[in-house]
């Protein structure tokens, strides 16, 4: 029974999140919401209480598998903190290209500058995954790995900045690529690969020492 609840609880959570993208947070109701889901609007507000309650669960059920994934990549002591960066890159870029949907309502949300209680909520759970990897950045200076005048915060920034630009920019993504960036065997084939690829070359050449670069 409770696994039979939380499949149920999953199936609304992947209905609203690709509503939720196509229409933004304002331009969804639950009614269409439940439509889409096969529910009735009794259950949506069984599990979820409201439109803001399903928007937060939806956050928190992202960016908390995510958060327990680059926690373990930042407490792993076997890792220099360049081989934790790159790993992080690949589980950051891997999460973008596998919920395509959710990022977008993500931007969604940033690009309006909402206010209030759920807006704080959101942005919480945000920050709680960058702080994770300014962690790791700050561990590799004081490591004596990376050089001592990198801006943590623009280095954040562009790992962010990069996958804006080409999740939430497609139209123009696609036309200074040459091929179509939300085409689903072209984000397998050659988008995905080509942003990994060009991160990590980009944040070696800026992180590291001289010394460790040359390696």
């Amino acid at each position: 029974m409770e696994k039979e609840k939380t499949d149920k609880r999953d199936h609304i959570l992947d209905v609203a999140e690709r509503v939720f993208s196509e229409h933004g947070f304002d331009g969804a109701s639950t009614r269409l919401i439940s439509g889409e889901a096969g529910v009735n609007m009794a259950m949506l507000n069984y599990y979820f209480g409201s439109k803001e309650g399903l928007l937060l669960s939806l956050f928190e059920r992202r960016t908390s598998t995510f958060h327990s994934l680059i926690q373990g990549i930042g407490n792993n002591e076997n890792m220099s903190s360049w081989q934790k960066v790159s790993e992080y890159v690949e589980a950051y870029i891997n999460r973008v290209f596998s919920n395509n949907c959710f990022q977008k309502v993500v931007h969604q949300e940033l690009a309006v500058r909402r206010t209030g209680e759920l807006a704080d909520k959101i942005t919480d759970m945000i920050m709680q995954n960058v702080i994770e990897f300014r962690k790791i950045l700050h561990e590799g200076i004081e490591r004596g790995e990376f050089k001592n005048d990198i801006d943590t915060e623009m280095v954040v920034a562009t790992v962010f900045g990069v996958k804006a630009q080409i999740v939430n920019a497609s139209h123009i993504s696609s036309l200074m690529l040459g091929y179509d960036t939300q085409d689903p065997q072209n984000m397998v084939d050659k988008l995905k690969p080509r942003v990994t690829d060009y991160l990590k070359k980009l944040l070696k050449a800026y992180l590291l020492t001289e010394h460790d670069n040359a390696k």
